[in-house]
């Protein structure tokens, strides 16, 4: 018999509620997914405040829950199963959806279980695409993370092959839009300057591509700092700042370092399927040049379209959906998040 899972997100500055339906033969099936962003609160900051996006979850919390319900055509007394997101994120902003969480999946007496934020990304790709292959390797780029996990089972067993030392992809989008004069955040005003740029004018460095680098880490922060000398150089020499070359060269810069690690790391462990996830994962170019990459090594290709694969509560019911399926214990509910759980605990 199928059954509902609700999925709740409240890691960072999006309120996501999502309804998916776990069919009999595991499959999953999306049937809503609302969610509420405060990133204009945070705009005039320049990057996300935590108390702000605390309050902002706390406000949208019961009115993003009711509009996916309404979308989905469900009642709460429909839900068979709740995912909320224990870590990892902002403390505060996933305490309100843990609360949340608690306080539906005690009232409606369904089970709970706290679920990964980072798996949650993974396992959003399962409802577009269909189930995971295993193994398949996983690049995840957000404004929080950049990693490259290895999957074996997406509800138990996720290894960290590498992640970032410094600032994840995302962040240095942000502070090079902020040197540029882009709005925040600064993903999309790059992506959009750049199609009218020279992704060769400038040679900005490449982070950890040495030969003594660690071969899956990454580093972006001397990539942000190399622009923001070159911007600065150019302001000097009383220089126009010509922003579609910067934010071509940049973008090509990003994207060259994740794709080729993405592909050394697939080879290296021998697997055929690449997942790209997380809000940097809508990045054209970045698609762009997977796609050649993985065509050339003979390496299947799956993003999720862009609504996927921002924060969002579809991500965490359909990894829900498949800690249900694969019968993983439920989480205690006198559990607390984690800001800081590690990847490779996918359910507590």
């Amino acid at each position: 018999m199928a059954r509902i899972i609700m999925g709740i997100e409240s890691s960072c500055d999006e309120t996501g509620v999502g309804l998916v339906r776990l069919h009999d033969d595991g499959t999953v099936e999306l049937l809503a997914d609302e969610v509420a962003s405060s990133v204009e609160q945070h705009a005039r900051f320049g990057g996300v405040v935590p108390e702000v996006a605390s309050r902002a979850h706390l406000e949208a919390m019961v009115p993003t829950t009711s509009r996916a319900f309404e979308k989905a055509g469900l009642s709460m007394s429909d839900v068979d199963a709740i995912a909320v997101t224990a870590g990892p994120g902002l403390a505060g902003a996933l305490l309100v959806g843990v609360s949340a969480a608690k306080a539906y999946a005690t009232a409606l007496d369904v089970p709970l279980y706290g679920v990964n934020h980072l798996a949650g990304h993974i396992a959003v790709d399962t409802l577009q695409h269909g189930p995971l292959p295993t193994p398949c390797l996983a690049l995840l780029v957000s404004g929080g993370h950049t990693q490259l996990l290895r999957v074996d089972d997406i509800a138990s067993s996720i290894t960290e092959l590498g992640s970032t030392v410094d600032d994840a992809a995302g962040e240095a989008y942000d502070k090079v839009a902020r040197v540029l004069g882009l709005p925040y955040p600064g993903g999309p005003p790059i992506d959009k300057a750049a199609k009218n740029g020279n992704p060769a004018a400038i040679a900005f460095p490449r982070g950890m591509t040495g030969p003594r680098d660690a071969a899956f880490d990454f580093s972006f922060s001397g990539l942000k700092t190399a622009v923001a000398r070159w911007v600065e150089g150019a302001a000097r020499r009383g220089e126009e700042i010509p922003v579609d070359d910067v934010a071509a060269s940049f973008q090509e810069a990003v994207a060259d370092v994740l794709t080729a690690k993405a592909i050394r790391a697939a080879k290296e462990q021998g697997i055929g399927t690449m997942v790209i996830s997380g809000g940097v994962a809508a990045n054209s170019r970045l698609k762009e040049l997977a796609a050649e990459r993985c065509a050339a090594a003979g390496i299947e290709l799956r993003v999720p379209r862009p609504r996927l694969c921002t924060d969002n509560g579809a991500m965490i019911a359909a990894l829900g959906a498949h800690v249900v399926a694969a019968k993983r214990p439920t989480t205690r509910l006198d559990f607390s998040a984690n800001p800081a759980l590690p990847v490779n605990v996918v359910s507590l």
